[in-house]
């Protein structure tokens, strides 16, 4: 049977969308088939924001129609007509069916300032004792005194005994960041024992709109500027009616403008501001009254080849659009990314995720998605903070990366460029980089010392001190000397050079470990319920036996190293004994010494990849064969076949594919596809501080 959570919120404004997410983020780390559902949806099923939100980053194996019990407007007919037994009976009904959909069913409450006078206060916990799964309290913090929160927490927790629901946790959101540490300590005073409570902070930058959202709202019609940057968010909204002189003066960063389309005067200064480091930076403008600029400066702005802003025109008058635009407030959406990793850092670093996970008890899964993956990634990345360098800055996907790690927390970053450049087109693409650092080899001090340090490692095999400082220019060259100097832990680079110009300085002074052969390495193969290992698909061309004994070894420890129980298959065209051949030679000989070399390994080949992953296929072609249809690790005879089959079952299967990840260096420098998205960059980079951990110990 299913095992569920109910999410419930008895008051008005607590961020229980951002709760939803946090806690959906954490079960997805161990639960394979994640449900959601809502028990009073305020709109039909595809209307739903939170619907909509959470299908599309966790992919349920739910329609949207499948995810509520009733909308909030069959409620309120019900109620009003004295069936509230009907109505629970139908919220149950489809609870039910969508339980037997999945392995976990998160459910969320319903928003009850969102409903009629005819629902009773305890409406939420009444549904959830009627689901008969326990409850996670999002009580609202936001705008209260200490006193107003341990009061709403009395109130809530003597709700949810009369009602006999058991209550696991409580989260209050939106605190006051100021009264934080003061609310905590009073806050467990108070609470029952065994139920966990955590506090989590307001964060003011959650609520803001973005331009996009005020755009939408306003009915805006575009003018003038870039459209990448309204996903910027708008903390503050000024009117321009007094003079450019005076206006200056009232600019804040991240201010929308808004301004009659005529004012030449303010539409002029306000381009101004983006140029000048005297003032700081609006997010956009809105041009009111449904006027239009004269031509002359239609013209003069259609000549300026990166307007950093964006100008749209409204058709309201200026009071009217301040109001409206006032009005908006901000959502987390789907291609919000920034905000949702923003929402779930704060989540992240507030809760006490074990001490909930414990509450929940949800059961180990015995497979992993691709974003079970990538979670269990992140959080193994920051238990021991990594820095690590990434020279290719001038790529817009290193920047938008930068931005979602810093944001999740995992790791520290040096981006390798020139800060202002780099710094002015984050600030176009609507990005925000605080807290990563920036290094221009071009000009950096570092670079006496990097030259002198190369020209020693290097000058045997005929490197002059002029050769060696024009090599040292190279970001590639210069970030890796980073981590050879242990200024940073690692480096991901290859979004905009080949593999080759990637790796080759890591391959002449990093190097490998007295007891590794060779460098080789593997594609992580995210398949829909599991995650393979797949190697050597990048580096080595036609390696022999010896070296496909050292890939296989190489790649049973990496496999390891990321919670991958190592079945390691050595692939060739027959399985067994039943061919031959110098080919299918020199992959036995490589079984053979692998087994020498790791005799605790399970190991097995040479076998084709059919019988390796397939029990049934294996039952016919290898039966005695303990690797056979269970294999984890895949090892090919050569790059040809490798590189052509992780890209065929790439494409035929939707598997993600994370790599190459090189494997055997003393310090670990990784390579990413010229056409990396930047999910890629993100788990590369995660996939790094890893390895630099693995290599610490």
């Amino acid at each position: 049977m299913a095992e569920s959570l109910y999410i419930a919120s008895l008051e008005a404004s607590s961020g229980k969308l951002v709760i939803t997410l946090g806690v959906m983020e954490m079960l997805s780390r161990r639960v394979d088939h994640l449900g959601f559902f809502r028990s009073i949806s305020p709109v039909p099923a595809e209307e739903d924001r939170h619907i909509h939100l959470l299908s599309s980053r966790f992919n349920f194996d739910q329609q949207p129609a499948e995810m509520i019990g009733v909308t909030h407007e069959q409620a309120r007919a019900w109620i009003a007509a004295g069936e509230e037994r009907r109505l629970f009976r139908e919220i149950v009904a489809n609870f039910k069916k969508a339980e037997e959909r999945c392995d976990f069913l998160l459910c969320e409450g319903p928003d009850i300032t969102h409903l009629s006078d005819a629902f009773d206060y305890d409406i939420s916990i009444r549904i959830a004792r009627e689901l008969g799964t326990p409850a996670l309290y999002v009580s609202s913090g936001y705008e209260q005194s200490i006193d107003e929160l341990l009061e709403n927490i009395r109130v809530a927790e003597k709700t949810f005994r009369q009602l006999q629901c058991p209550l696991l946790a409580v989260l209050v959101n939106r605190v006051a960041p100021g009264i934080l540490d003061k609310a905590e300590q009073q806050l467990h005073k108070q609470c029952e024992t065994g139920i966990t409570i955590d506090l989590l902070p307001e964060v003011e930058s959650l609520g803001n709109p973005t331009m996009e959202e005020i755009v939408e709202a306003l009915h805006g019609v575009w003018f003038s500027g870039p459209k990448e940057g309204l996903k910027r968010d708008v903390r503050g909204i000024k009117v321009a009616a007094m003079g450019p002189a005076n206006f200056l003066d009232y600019i804040e960063k991240d201010d929308l403008i808004i301004t009659p389309g005529d004012r030449i005067d303010i539409i002029l200064t306000t381009i101004s501001t983006i140029a000048s480091k005297n003032y700081p930076s609006p997010v956009g403008m809105l041009l009111s009254g449904g006027l239009i600029p004269t031509p002359s400066v239609v013209q003069l702005l259609e000549g300026i080849d990166e307007l950093a802003i964006p100008i749209y025109r409204v058709a309201g008058d200026t009071y009217r659009t301040a109001m409206d635009a006032a009005a908006v407030q901000g959502k987390l959406r789907p291609d919000y990314e920034r905000k949702i990793a923003r929402a779930l850092g704060m989540f992240e670093a507030s809760v006490d995720i074990p001490a909930l996970e414990e509450k929940i008890r949800v059961t180990a899964s015995s497979t992993m998605s691709p974003l079970m993956f990538e979670y269990s990634l992140f959080e193994r990345a920051r238990q021991a903070r990594k820095h690590i360098v990434l020279p290719e800055g001038d790529d817009d996907r290193i920047l938008q990366a930068a931005e979602i790690l810093r944001l999740r927390d995992v790791v520290d970053l040096t981006i390798l460029g020139t800060e202002s450049r780099l710094r002015s087109r984050a600030a176009t693409l609507g990005l925000k980089l605080d807290g990563v650092s920036f290094i221009d080899p071009q000009t950096s001090p570092l670079h006496e010392e990097f030259v002198e340090t190369f020209f020693q490692l290097r000058k045997h095999k005929g490197i002059t001190m002029d050769m060696a400082s024009d090599t040292l220019r190279d970001v590639s060259y210069f970030g890796t000397m980073m981590v050879y100097k242990d200024m940073a832990d690692g480096m991901v680079s290859g979004a905009a050079h080949t593999t080759a110009h990637t790796i080759r300085p890591a391959f002449q002074f990093i190097g490998t470990p007295p007891d590794v052969l060779l460098v080789s390495s593997v594609f992580l193969m995210c398949m829909e319920t599991r995650v393979l290992v797949y190697g050597d698909c990048a580096v080595n061309a036609n390696p022999d036996s010896e070296q496909l004994a050292e890939i296989a070894i190489s790649s049973a420890r990496t496999a390891e190293m990321f919670g991958i129980e190592p079945v390691v298959a050595m692939l060739s065209y027959s399985s067994g004994i039943s061919g031959a051949g110098a080919d299918v030679d020199q992959v036995r000989k490589g079984v053979e010494i692998a087994r020498q070399r790791r005799p605790d390994l399970m190991i097995d080949g040479p076998i084709q990849y059919d019988a390796a992953i397939d029990a049934t296929v294996a039952s016919k072609k290898m039966p005695d064969s303990e690797v056979a249809g269970k294999a984890t690790v895949f090892i090919f005879p050569d790059l040809n076949t490798g590189n052509n089959t992780y890209k065929a079952v790439q494409r035929a299967s939707g598997a993600v594919a994370i790599g190459p990840v090189l494997q055997g260096l003393n310090k670990p420098v990784n390579d990413l596809s010229r056409g990396c998205l930047v999910p890629d960059i993100i788990n590369t980079v995660a996939i790094t501080a890893i390895q630099a951990q693995e290599a610490e110990k």
